[in-house]
């Protein structure tokens, strides 16, 4: 199951170097995780400083 970003996400950029499969992208002013490319491992989830990653 994918990690998903919610609206709380304040575009920090944390997550996005923590992710070991490069799932994480910038767009529209927020940080977004491809579903199909995500490996659920949790890296982002863990770094990210507002709690806005959790499991879809």
């Amino acid at each position: 199951m994918a990690y998903i970003i919610s609206d709380d996400c304040t575009n920090c950029g944390a997550c996005e170097g923590e992710c070991p499969v490069e799932a994480i992208s910038e767009q529209a002013d927020k940080r977004v995780i491809d579903a199909d490319t995500c490996i659920s491992c949790g890296a982002c989830a863990a770094v990210c400083p507002v709690e806005a990653i959790s499991e879809e």
